[in-house]
């Protein structure tokens, strides 16, 4: 207060919730000591006493919900978001997930579950916030998770549904470049086994640093929903085809064009 001439209270300060929502600073966030002890004991049942030895395996279970659901989970509406949550708990043993910073960066969710009784790390693109686009904040999330995964020979599972890196002046004056080369350095030096799947969305450098296969991931699958591109396809046309006239009517363009 005497410096900045700030009024402001210890919680706004540095509070939990603060370091948990807006710093990025704290990984879980717990409302009691009860709660705090729990989650670290659930923590360390899904990585190994140290770097030198495997996660330890579990008790198999089946996934939350039915595999079939799957296929009806996506929106018709490419546009439309959709809880990437909902996939996840349909994949992994018993539907369980144990986020990491969950409160934070949101558009990207890195979390530890189980697949056949193996702990495995995922980092996926969450469309529900912001179409899951890639800012400072998720390149950070990401490549800080996908290197715990590697120092504790945990494999990486990576969900990919994403429109871009986030632009604008203040991403790219806060070093957007910078911050989202971290995510792909942190997935090219990583040896433990990547695998990647593609759900929807995967345009661009965003979907490069994803665990995509020209960073060595793997395997690399795609759902039939899945778009590989450079961009998306309304961005593709109206370079393609600029500077022609009557170009939404245009009946040169409406083939590419989404129904």
């Amino acid at each position: 207060e005497t410096v900045l001439n700030q009024t402001v209270s210890f919680e706004e300060l540095g509070g939990a919730r603060l370091h948990n929502t807006t710093s990025g600073v704290a990984h879980f966030f717990a409302k009691n000591e009860k709660e705090c002890l729990q989650q670290i004991r659930k923590l360390l049942s899904y990585i190994p006493s140290n770097n030198m030895e495997d996660p330890p395996p579990a008790k198999p279970l089946p996934p939350a919900g039915r595999k079939e659901e799957l296929n009806t989970i996506l929106p018709d509406d490419y546009d439309k978001p959709y809880d990437m949550k909902e996939i996840l708990t349909r994949v992994v043993d018993g539907g369980e997930l144990l986020e990491v910073q969950s409160l934070w960066a949101p558009n990207m969710i890195t979390a530890f579950a189980r697949i056949n009784g193996q702990s495995i790390g995922i980092v996926a693109n969450q469309p529900k916030f912001n179409a899951g686009v890639i800012d400072i904040n998720s390149s950070v999330k990401g490549a800080r998770f996908v290197r715990f995964c590697d120092a504790f020979n945990i494999p990486i599972l990576t969900l990919v549904d994403v429109p871009g890196f986030l632009p604008g002046v203040d991403q790219e004056h806060e070093g957007i470049i910078r911050h989202g080369s971290k995510l792909l350095y942190a997935y090219c030096e990583a040896t433990v086994p990547k695998i990647t799947i593609i759900i929807r969305k995967a345009y661009g450098g965003a979907y490069d640093v994803l665990g995509s296969k020209h960073i060595r991931a793997d395997a690399n699958f795609a759902w039939p929903s899945a778009e590989i591109a450079v961009m998306g396809p309304e961005g593709a046309i109206n370079i393609i085809f600029r500077g022609k006239p009557g170009l939404p009517e245009s009946t040169e363009t409406s083939p590419y064009r989404r129904p």
